[in-house]
């Protein structure tokens, strides 16, 4: 049974913990799509052209260290806006979402534009200030200098810039169940996802069912 999961929100709503977790639990093959851009923007930021970088991807350009930085998230964003980036990689997002025995795919338009026929779309969110925190921690263990206001201005510019945009804008799919985490733990922003892609699977079965 090829099961597809789609997982979409905003920079640091848990939409990645919670995916990675539902990949676990099912046995699902897990693709943080984010990484797609993150990468491309690295290479962007290296001198490259973003069409070209996006049309060469390798896997090995997903596994560098240098792709959380502030730099390259707000790169990500203004490539993510390029119509042309993402045709180029839209093919390899809908491949890998018929991996054989299900897949998980998060990122901002994966209910919307590159699966919208997923059996199960979940929409994770959390306030402005949850998500800068979460974000900002990560990012001041590696730069002490890091502040906090300059993570939340950031965080709110990116999404202004992804809703916005003309080219597949961050936005829940009309289907998406909405998850906000904000004061959720971990586990129990896991465990209500799960809940969720169990009920998808179960009538998936029973779809099966009624159609042998």
């Amino acid at each position: 049974m090829n099961v597809i999961i789609a997982v979409d929100g905003p920079a640091a709503s848990g939409k990645g913990t919670i995916s990675r977790a539902i990949a676990a639990r099912f046995g699902f093959s897990h693709l943080d799509t984010g990484l797609l851009y993150r990468a491309v923007a690295r290479r962007a930021i290296d001198g490259e052209d973003p069409v070209a970088a996006a049309r060469t991807l390798k896997a090995g350009d997903l596994e560098r260290s240098d792709l959380r930085s502030v730099e390259v998230s707000r790169m990500a964003s203004r490539v993510a806006a390029d119509e042309c980036v993402r045709a180029a990689l839209v093919v390899f997002q809908r491949e890998f979402a018929h991996s054989d025995g299900g897949a998980v795919l998060d990122g901002r338009d994966i209910g919307t534009v590159i699966c919208p026929d997923a059996d199960c779309k979940i929409f994770v969110v959390a306030s402005d200030e949850v998500r800068a925190k979460r974000r900002y921690l990560e990012l001041v263990e590696k730069d002490p200098s890091t502040e906090f206001e300059t993570v939340l201005y950031d965080l709110r510019d990116r999404d202004a810039r992804d809703s916005r945009r003309a080219v597949a804008p961050l936005r829940p799919a009309p289907d998406a169940v909405l998850l906000d985490t904000s004061h959720l733990t971990v586990e129990e922003a896991s465990g209500r996802a799960v809940e969720l892609v169990d009920g998808a699977i179960a009538r998936n079965r029973s779809r099966q069912s009624g159609n042998s």
